[in-house]
C-alpha cells in the first residue's frame, strides 16, 4: 500500500508536467489547428539557455526568467518567420515543416553544447515529505505543483477575463469574420505560439532535473508522454489537457514502478493507440453534427 501511495503522488508530480506541456500543443492546436512536432525541441533550446544561466548566475530565478523569456521570443519567431509562410491546403505540410524544425534544432543544440547529458540540478532539496512513515512528495514536487497551477490559472484569467484573449479565440475560430471586425489575426496567431512555447518551455525546465539531465534528445518521450495526454483530453480542451497530462502521469508511475521503466515507452503507445482506437476525438470532445 505504501509503494501504491508513493507512485500515486509521483504520478501526479510527472503528470503536472505531462499536462503543462499538452496545453503547450492545445494551444497551439486551437490557434492553428497545428500540431506542432517541434514543441519537444523547442523546450530544449531553451532549457539549455536556463540551465547554463543558472549555473553562471547561481540563480535558479533568473534561469527560469529567462527560459520562460526565451521561449515566448522562439515561438513567436518560428511562426513569424517560418511556420507563417507554410501553406496550410495540405495539413502534411505543417508537420513536414515542424519535424525538419525538430531536426535543425537538435542539430544546432549538439553543434554548441555537444551530445553528451549535463546534470540538471534541483532547485530545492531532494528528501521526500513524509506522512505516517510514507514518502509522498518533495519540495520540488510542491514547487511543480504550484508551477502548472499558476501558469493553468494565468492562461483561463487570459482567455476568459481580457480583452486580447476574447480576440485570440475569435482569430482561432472564426479568423475571416474576426478580419471583419478589425481583430489582427496574424498577431493573435504569434500570440498564440508564444504563449504555447512559453508554457512548454516551462515543462521543459521542470522535467529534466527529475530525468537524464539535458540533452539534444532529452524531450522526446516527454513529448510522446505530452503528445498522448492531449489526446487524451482532447486537443481542443484546455482542461482535457491537465485531466489527460494527470491521467498519462499516473499509468505511466504505476507501469514503470510495478513492471520497470523499460515498459514505459509501450505503455505510452499503447494509451494513444487505445483512445485513438476508442475516443478518437479525447474525453472532452464535444460531439459535432455533419451535414453530408
Amino acid at each position: 500500500m505504501e509503494r501504491f501511495v508513493f507512485l500515486t503522488f509521483d504520478g501526479v508530480s510527472r503528470g503536472a508536467i505531462y499536462a503543462a506541456f499538452a496545453l503547450a500543443l492545445v494551444l497551439i492546436w486551437r490557434a492553428a489547428r497545428v500540431v506542432n512536432f517541434a514543441q519537444g525541441a523547442m523546450a530544449v533550446v531553451t532549457a539549455y539557455a536556463a540551465y547554463l544561466v543558472s549555473d553562471s548566475t547561481g540563480s535558479y530565478l533568473l534561469g527560469l526568467v529567462v527560459g520562460l523569456v526565451g521561449g515566448f521570443l522562439l515561438g513567436a519567431a518560428v511562426e513569424r518567420g517560418l511556420m507563417r509562410f507554410v501553406g496550410h491546403a495540405n495539413p502534411l505540410n505543417d508537420v513536414i515543416v515542424a519535424l525538419g524544425l525538430v531536426l535543425f534544432l537538435t542539430a544546432v543544440v549538439g553543434i554548441i553544447w555537444g551530445g553528451e547529458y549535463r546534470a540538471a540540478n534541483h532547485p530545492f532539496g531532494t528528501a521526500a515529505i513524509e506522512v505516517g512513515g510514507v514518502p509522498l512528495m518533495t519540495q520540488y514536487d510542491l514547487f511543480i505543483y504550484g508551477s502548472v497551477a499558476t501558469i493553468v490559472v494565468l492562461l483561463a484569467l487570459l482567455f476568459t477575463r481580457t480583452a486580447i484573449g476574447l480576440r485570440m479565440r475569435a482569430a482561432a475560430f472564426a479568423p475571416e469574420v474576426s478580419r471583419l471586425l478589425g481583430v489582427r489575426v496574424g498577431r493573435m496567431l504569434t500570440l498564440g505560439w508564444a504563449l504555447a512555447a512559453l508554457v512548454g518551455s516551462l515543462a521543459g525546465i521542470l522535467i529534466l532535473p527529475t530525468e537524464l539531465g539535458l540533452h539534444p534528445h532529452a524531450m522526446d518521450l516527454v513529448f510522446a508522454s505530452a503528445f498522448t495526454a492531449a489526446v487524451v483530453g482532447g486537443l481542443d480542451s484546455p482542461v482535457g489537457a491537465v485531466v489527460g497530462g494527470i491521467i498519462v502521469g499516473l499509468i505511466l508511475s504505476y507501469v514503470s514502478g510495478y513492471l520497470g521503466a523499460a515498459v514505459t515507452p509501450i505503455a505510452v503507445l499503447v494509451v494513444l493507440l487505445g483512445v485513438l482506437l476508442f475516443r478518437p476525438g479525447g474525453i472532452f470532445s464535444s460531439v459535432r453534427a455533419r451535414t453530408v
